[in-house]
């Protein structure tokens, strides 16, 4: 497809003519994919980048007379190259050793649909920053170096992904230039890399990959890349461009189970009180029924209140402020759900955990656990096992340091409401920070929950017997309050 303009201000959009009004509003309303570059060090990832944003021609005249500029001043693509990968490694330090350490993320958009790209770091001790920018991401692209093949790193990479929920991976074969295009070292690839993914573990439903996509590439010399190559004629596919505007994530979201974490209580006036928030997972529709946790409270919606009006309907990830039939009392950190489908509740679960901290792991001290909009006090009552992610192997260990992913049983202070992550992403992650130096120590994807009987540590709610410590019944309702404010800021206590 072709935009080109004319003086009168319109746009030629495939030989018909749109006012500049109706093309700002159907850019408005393209589809967003989000994805990540992942692999090893000097696989091409912020190569493979460049070279999608430079020959798709989402590139400014000055970003390109710089880029021409720097690769002949720092360059590492040989005289007479461009170097891609200086467009996403701007730092001084990623230009000197021709490495990518931070996450970097780039926007560009094409007739079809609007990406958000993040590049990410493919040394091990960057493995935090890959997780990083794969949260939020749709699609991962892992690269492979045609010369080296499936290693460690790819592996890593695979395994953060599937725990990450990411349900698309693309596997680009990178560097077939160096291989002369050869279609046999692409297929050993390939069947290498299928042969890994047997080896995660099945027993695992967060672990499945539903859609994986192998492309043979050279990022340097732009082969299938955003055109397909004609060195290449034994493939058959598409060009990678294409298939990043065509993939389906809409399914991705779960719109079965209707969950709404408050965020904040709208209150400008006497008239008017609504909870505002992001939906989560599932469709809300203005007259529905509703229930309110913890409280267990029941009403309707009475509507569904945006800047840009009333809706009818609101699913994820709008953000919406709801106005209920009833006054019932909902604070910052509690969830609006359907009455027939709630969440777990509860304060034990089995959980994955990736360690975010150069400090090793404490399993004595107390994190703060930040889940949807709500934050309690926590303590890892035991890792169950680690996980290695180049053999697949478990081992004991009662510990994990930076890098490291573990099983592990948590309590918190104060119930949750959670789904298993691999039902709902947005309900069932959570992160770990570290209470003295508000490092974030670890992130972690939820499995089920568990029995008391499971903890290995004696574990119990602090508990105030009102009776017993003969206070009289008219101060309970203000002893009340004081534990719900101790219980909004993390710290639960059980009165009777």
């Amino acid at each position: 497809m072709q935009i080109t303009s004319n003086p009168n201000g319109e746009q030629a959009f495939d030989n018909k003519k749109m006012s500049i009004e109706e093309y700002l509003d159907q850019d408005e309303k393209k589809d967003l994919l989000r994805f990540l570059t992942a692999g090893s060090v000097d696989d091409g990832k912020s190569t493979l980048i460049g070279r999608l944003l430079f020959d798709s021609k989402k590139l400014y005249e000055d970003q390109l007379s710089a880029l021409e500029r720097d690769s002949q001043r720092v360059g590492n693509a040989g005289a007479g190259h461009i170097d891609y990968a200086l467009l996403l490694d701007g730092l001084k330090a990623e230009r000197e050793q021709g490495i990518t350490i931070d996450v970097a993320y780039r926007y560009f958009s094409t007739n079809k649909r609007k990406f958000i790209i993040a590049d990410t770091p493919g040394h091990e001790q960057y493995t935090r920053n890959m997780i990083t920018g794969g949260s939020t991401a749709n699609l991962a692209i892992i690269l492979v170096d045609a010369r080296t093949g499936v290693i460690t790193q790819t592996r890593r990479h695979t395994f953060l992904c599937a725990l990450l929920g990411i349900k698309h991976i693309v596997l680009a074969v990178n560097k077939m230039d160096l291989v002369e295009y050869s279609r046999e070292v692409f297929e050993k690839i390939v069947s290498d890399y299928t042969a890994f993914l047997q080896t995660l573990p099945q027993e695992n439903a967060s672990l499945s990959i539903p859609d994986v996509q192998c492309f043979p590439l050279s990022a340097l010399e732009g082969d299938n890349v955003v055109e397909k190559s004609d060195r290449t004629p034994w493939y058959e596919g598409p060009a990678l461009l294409d298939y990043l505007e065509t993939v389906q994530i809409s399914e991705d979201h779960n719109m079965d189970d209707f969950r709404f974490p408050v965020q904040y209580v709208l209150r400008p006036n006497l008239d008017f009180r609504g909870f505002c928030g992001k939906v989560a997972s599932g469709i809300i529709r203005v007259g529905d029924e509703v229930m309110a946790l913890p409280s267990g409270k029941k009403s309707h919606v009475k509507s569904i209140v945006t800047y840009d009006g009333n809706l009818d309907y609101a699913f994820p990830p709008q953000s919406v402020t709801l106005t209920l039939e009833d006054e019932i009392d909902i604070s910052r950190g509690e969830m609006i759900v359907r009455p027939d489908n709630l969440p777990h509740v509860g304060r034990l679960f089995e959980t994955m955990l990736v360690w975010m901290d150069e400090e090793a792991m404490d399993a004595s001290k107390s994190f703060y656990l930040k889940q949807t909009t709500n934050t309690t006090r926590c303590r890892i009552d035991h890792i169950k096992h680690k996980v290695n992610v180049n053999t697949m192997e478990r081992s004991e260990t009662d510990r994990l340091i930076l890098n490291e992913i573990g099983q592990a049983v948590i309590a918190t202070s104060k119930e949750l409401f959670y789904d298993a992550y691999h039902h709902n992403k947005a309900t069932g992650a959570f992160v770990l920070i570290d209470p003295i130096t508000n490092n974030t120590s670890a992130v972690g994807m939820i499995l089920s929950p568990v029995e008391e009987t499971s903890l290995h540590t004696i574990d119990s709610i602090p508990t105030l017997d009102l009776a017993k410590l003969g206070i009289a019944p008219e101060h309970h309702e203000a002893i009340r309050q004081a534990v719900k404010e101790l219980e909004r800021q993390g710290l639960a206590v059980r009165v009777i």
